[in-house]
């Protein structure tokens, strides 16, 4: 091994709740090839470190205030490649998950992943390999594996419904169920319940009956032919 091979890992841990923060650099501490350097509470105290310190790896809670990490992740990517980001997230729904890698993420955890399973994602982004967690990658491979779906959605969206409660929208018309729906769409069954309630809320809309009416009347679905 190389005086340079040998050289830890120089990472920030961003997360904005103080007690998780400061057990995530507490668990690094002990790790092998691991030197924290930094933390910071949100996405844009992250930004700054990162200028500051150019860290090798940064490890990036998602969901914070002012601005989240897929934003953060961005800039930092933008800004300064030099510094992978692994995310280490609560959330393993591919709401969060896809942005997150679309912004620049090479690395994808979630928090109850062990101390050898952190160490292996920093090591495998700074070796130009992919830091995913096992049940990250099947997700990925089966988003690869299936057709996405393309609903097709009116020029304006009706009612003000987000693009991705017109996607559930088209699929409640098709006749999914809400596993069906989730599995289709890649995100949890919860989060499928949460744009269902949204958009009933919008539309005033009381059962899945109506639902499918509004979208044929809307153009969100066509009728069956027949």
């Amino acid at each position: 091994m190389t005086q340079e091979a040998a050289k830890p890992a120089r990472v920030v841990v961003v997360d904005d709740q103080t007690v998780v923060r400061e057990g995530i650099v507490m668990l690094l501490g002990l790790l092998p090839g691991i030197e924290v350097v930094g933390a910071a509470g949100d996405g844009d105290e992250a930004v700054k470190l990162v200028a500051e310190l150019a860290p090798d790896v940064v490890l990036m809670d998602l969901r914070m205030p002012r601005c989240d990490g897929v934003e953060a992740t961005r800039r930092i990517r933008s800004q300064y490649p030099g510094t992978q980001v692994v995310v280490l997230t609560t959330f393993a729904d591919d709401d969060s998950l896809f942005p997150a890698l679309r912004a620049g993420a090479r690395g994808y955890l979630t928090k109850d992943a062990g101390g050898d399973e952190i160490v292996r994602a920093v090591h495998s982004v700074l070796s130009g390999e992919a830091g995913l967690a096992p049940s990250i990658q099947r997700r990925l491979l089966e988003r690869l594996s299936e057709p996405e779906p393309v609903p097709a959605a009116p020029t304006e969206a009706p009612d003000g419904l987000t693009a991705r409660e017109i996607d559930v929208l088209a699929l409640i018309a098709e006749g999914l169920s809400n596993q069906e729906i989730a599995r289709r769409l890649h995100v949890s069954t919860a989060t499928v319940k949460t744009h269902i309630n949204n958009l009933f809320a919008k539309t005033g809309l009381k059962d899945r009956a109506q639902a499918v009416r509004y979208a044929y009347a809307k153009g969100v679905a066509r009728p069956p032919a027949g």
